[in-house]
């Protein structure tokens, strides 16, 4: 009797200590928030062929928007040099934490050179000086960078603010991870499919030949076209391909923040990024692994027929069938891993520092990411058949097997390509 008594008292004692515990602990999960989803970035019915939105989520931490700049002790977001230290695009070495935490992890990525060309929708009057704060709090270089008007004339601001959110986070994490190109933000009229793709072609001719017209057939200029927005497929979107077929440019486009597929992404000529998840301890803010984000968007389009270069992979192919998959690649989209992204136009009445999130993160570090390796592929197709070519190469691509996404959480993330992450997130500059 004595005995079982002792034993109560320790098993009372243990209780206690790990109730006075728990709390303690508790105070420091700064990772605690909520997910907004941006009137920009929501789909209404009747969009479908007509308007595109943009794929950017807001992480806001329980304890409010931080007011301070970042890093700081106590939030794990991410920031250019952590992203460096995960995707093995800095060597380890003094800066650069063994687990990669944002707060102790320094180095930055380098490199990039020709143009990157970033569509989006409406007037960012603040998007240069935006750059500039961004760049000096990371300690990045000063960005070459211009804004183009796809009609000639400025574009009205986005009332809601969500578009200029998209812009921020852009031209900033572009410029993050291809610090030495040359940034070109070009902007459309309105966030309709018309305007939206009529920017694309102005973008394209920035990248080929360095000004808005027309290039010339003796044009040789290379580079990217970021499209960080999408919409419902429709059935005359094969007609719409044409506008990615510009020599010498590869384009990239979000998978989407929702189960389902998103298009331009599903255009065969367009690589397709997708979402993960980052995931850190919440006590110490060291990177653990990587797994999918639920949320991103993949699947099989319902227009566009299977390509080549997946068509000749029996794996993809029996998953897909006749038809297009996507994503292509993946990259942490997350909000609640989000990016640290500064934005001095008013969004809900709040300034500043923001933590940003959605696949639109995946296509701009893609986008970066491949600008930087150099190779500078003449066509998208060209770029995904290096990509594929490489599937399962260990030193190219981080293979994702663990977690879900899609309608009712059906797909799996598998050894190989997968609906939910592609081939998988970036490791170094191998195989791009």
């Amino acid at each position: 009797m004595r005995r079982s008594v002792e034993l109560m008292a320790v098993l009372v004692a243990a209780l206690l200590l790990f109730a006075f515990a728990v709390p303690a602990l508790a105070q420091t999960k700064s990772g605690e928030g909520r997910v907004t989803i941006p009137e920009s970035s929501k789909a209404n019915p009747g969009d479908a062929g007509v308007r595109f939105h943009s794929n950017v989520e807001i992480f806001t931490p329980k304890a409010g928007k931080p007011a301070e700049a970042p890093p700081y002790s106590g939030y794990a977001f991410e920031t250019p040099a952590s992203l460096a230290c995960l995707y093995g695009l800095v060597s380890p070495g003094a800066g650069i934490s063994p687990n990669c935490n944002p707060n102790l992890t320094t180095v930055n990525p380098t490199g990039g050179s020709n143009t990157i060309a970033i569509v989006d929708a409406y007037d960012d009057p603040n998007a240069g000086n935006d750059l500039t704060t961004f760049s000096t709090q990371f300690g990045l270089p000063e960005a070459t960078f211009k804004v183009y008007y796809a009609t000639g004339t400025r574009p009205s601001q986005d009332p809601t603010g969500g578009w200029e959110l998209e812009e921020s986070l852009d031209i900033e994490w572009a410029h993050a991870m291809a610090p030495n190109a040359s940034i070109y933000l070009v902007e459309a009229a309105s966030d309709s499919n018309a305007h939206l793709l009529q920017a694309v072609s102005v973008a394209s001719n920035l990248v080929r030949c360095g000004k808005v017209t027309t290039c010339s057939a003796k044009a040789t200029g290379t580079g990217e076209v970021i499209m960080s927005w999408g919409g419902e497929e429709y059935r005359s979107e094969i007609f719409a391909d044409v506008y990615f077929t510009t020599p010498g440019v590869v384009y990239f486009a979000a998978s989407g923040d929702a189960p389902g597929v998103n298009y331009p992404c599903t255009s065969p000529r367009v690589v397709c990024a997708g979402g993960t998840t980052t995931a850190r301890n919440p006590y110490n803010d060291d990177f653990l692994y990587e797994v999918t984000w639920t949320e991103g968007g993949g699947g099989v389009s319902a227009y566009e027929r299977i390509p080549s270069y997946q068509s000749s992979i029996s794996s993809i192919s029996s998953l897909v069938g006749t038809f297009r998959g996507v994503p292509d690649v993946s990259f942490d989209s997350n909000p609640d891993t989000g990016l640290w992204t500064y934005d001095s136009i008013e969004y809900e009445g709040e300034t500043g520092w923001w933590i940003l999130g959605g696949t639109s993160v995946a296509d701009v570090g893609w986008a970066g990411i491949v600008n930087a390796a150099g190779s500078f592929a003449p066509s998208s197709v060209s770029e995904l058949t290096t990509i594929y070519s490489n599937l399962g190469v260990s030193t190219d691509f981080h293979d994702i097997t663990y977690g879900w996404c899609g309608p009712y959480a059906g797909y799996l993330a598998v050894a190989g390509w997968d609906m939910c992450t592609g081939v998988g997130s970036p490791v170094g500059y191998t195989g791009k």
